[in-house]
């Protein structure tokens, strides 16, 4: 079992090295700089997670295992309450999720988890990384498009669903990066921010 002061030393430096590596990226971020920042000793970083690449694969899968369970969650209530599902709404489901991080009561953490799996997803050495972590979700998305559009073959889906997911990735790099203040982020820009990419994707997915 852990301890309350090992689970919150973990946590100062997962807090840490989430806002160095969302603003700096993990080649620019040293493992000197994360330890100042979250106020421990190098020791701690090494005892936890063994590494800086533990330590990134630990982050990813904070940031990213909540994500995919609400993916996953709200998927199964689009199936349940719509026979047949919307293109829009699988969609919907998708996207949803991943920029819901960024609600008031976050206050500012979830901005910084995004920019810090869009971050990831642009770098070498973390993509694989993040796309191990959304394999699961992205299978049975996959699968929902199949059922709703039965005259497209699986790999023309897969194919589109990766431009998708092209797209969410470059507004999380882009959108996302600028100055525009945390109270502006929750009073309405993720929502539209949502609204666009559906109605984007779902146009290219059903064309």
């Amino acid at each position: 079992m852990v301890s309350k002061s090992s689970a919150t030393t973990q946590a100062q430096i997962l807090d840490a090295a989430e806002q160095l590596f969302a603003t700096k990226g993990q080649h620019a971020t040293s493992l000197r700089s994360i330890v100042k920042a979250a106020g421990v000793n190098l020791a701690a970083i090494h005892y936890h997670f063994g590494s800086k690449e533990g330590l990134i694969l630990a982050a990813l899968k904070r940031a990213i295992q909540p994500i995919v369970s609400t993916q996953i969650e709200q998927l199964i209530a689009v199936e349940e309450s719509e026979i047949p599902p919307s293109v829009e709404t699988i969609f919907r489901a998708f996207f949803a999720p991943v920029l819901g991080v960024i609600s008031p009561r976050q206050n500012g953490r979830g901005l910084i988890q995004v920019k810090f799996i869009g971050r990831c997803c642009t770098e070498p050495a973390t993509e694989r990384l993040v796309a191990e972590e959304f394999r699961l979700s992205q299978q049975l998305f996959i699968q929902a498009f199949r059922q709703v559009l039965p005259d497209c073959s699986k790999s023309e889906i897969e194919w589109k669903l990766d431009f998708a997911i092209a797209v969410l990735i470059r507004q999380l790099c882009t959108s996302f990066q600028d100055k525009t203040t945390f109270q502006e982020f929750s009073s309405g820009k993720v929502e539209l921010t949502i609204q666009r990419l559906v109605r984007f994707t779902a146009a290219g997915m059903k064309s």
